[in-house]
């Protein structure tokens, strides 16, 4: 495990081995902090990725060729150690490959490699996954960053917004127990906007499907956009834990997500799940912009 730092003019970020995480983003006029900083009493993670799941199976299994396999929510990768295959002074790419201990709970061969490109006031997220197998590759993946809300000391997180480049309203899946139901929730948006209010979280994350909207920013209190992040993910998710008044909100561009509550499928019927064929290779990428 290692923490890598690579800087521009304008940006400095730390990414750590373990998971290819994330861990602080900061301007470097001011030395302001826009990355959550892990506190475990609300949350110990920062910016993990999230693969070969977005968000928690049914029964807590999925089903492949007749047989289950247990996974945890949000997959495996974002607790394994990733190799640095490349570092220039605004640019850094690590690399997880499958292995014996993966084969046994996904049986996948997957080259999984994540990298953080600076340019300006802004750090690239990137995504590849690759199948160097002789059968198709089924996985999901996403970003889980969690920002700084409230971004200055001695302000109330309820009095910032979230900013979404929608019209009028954002439509939200409800979360129960960790999977899907079939209700909806609509969020109307003043300019644009939806306030951080203490209960906004109570049913878990906000799951905005179908290409809603592909820029989220956190405000501040005086109107001022601080962060923004820019994606073309087909769904994402805005998360806090329900509950705890945590000082942070995740924006979460998503190529996949977790089961209904009624899912009876197979591993390759899941929704927004990716398929790989042999050979081929899969890339994406979002923006955090500060």
């Amino acid at each position: 495990m290692a923490l890598y730092q690579i800087s521009n003019e304008q940006i400095a970020i730390q990414v750590d081995s373990m998971g290819a995480e994330l861990k602080s983003l900061k301007k470097k006029d001011t030395g302001t902090e826009y990355m959550w900083e892990g506190d475990p009493a609300y949350w110990k993670r920062t910016s993990p990725v999230l693969f070969p799941i977005v968000g928690s199976l049914r029964d807590g299994s999925f089903l492949l060729d007749g047989k289950r396999y247990p996974m945890g929510q949000h997959g495996f990768a974002r607790d394994m150690e990733f190799e640095l295959v490349k570092e220039t002074p605004e640019e850094i790419w690590f690399r997880l490959e499958s292995n014996a201990q993966t084969l046994e709970k996904y049986p996948y061969a997957f080259v999984l490699e994540l990298g953080y490109e600076l340019r300006d006031n802004t750090v690239v997220v990137k995504w590849k996954v690759s199948n160097p197998a002789q059968q198709e590759l089924h996985f999901s993946i996403g970003g889980h960053p969690a920002f700084r809300c409230p971004l200055t000391k001695g302000e109330l997180q309820e009095d910032y917004r979230i900013w979404f480049d929608a019209k009028g309203e954002v439509t939200a899946g409800v979360i129960e127990n960790g999977l899907m139901t079939a209700g909806q929730a609509v969020y109307p948006l003043e300019d644009g906007c939806l306030r951080v209010t203490e209960h906004l979280f109570d049913h878990d994350a906000l799951v905005i499907e179908n290409h809603q909207a592909q820029k989220v920013a956190l405000v501040k209190p005086d109107g001022t956009h601080y962060l923004a992040v820019s994606f073309d993910a087909p769904l994402f998710g805005v998360w806090s834990p329900p509950g705890k008044k945590a000082p942070f909100v995740c924006i979460e561009p998503w190529y996949g997500r977790c089961d209904a509550h009624d899912f009876a499928g197979t591993w390759q019927q899941r929704k927004w799940g990716q398929c790989l064929q042999p050979g081929q290779s899969f890339d994406a990428s979002y923006q955090v912009s500060v």
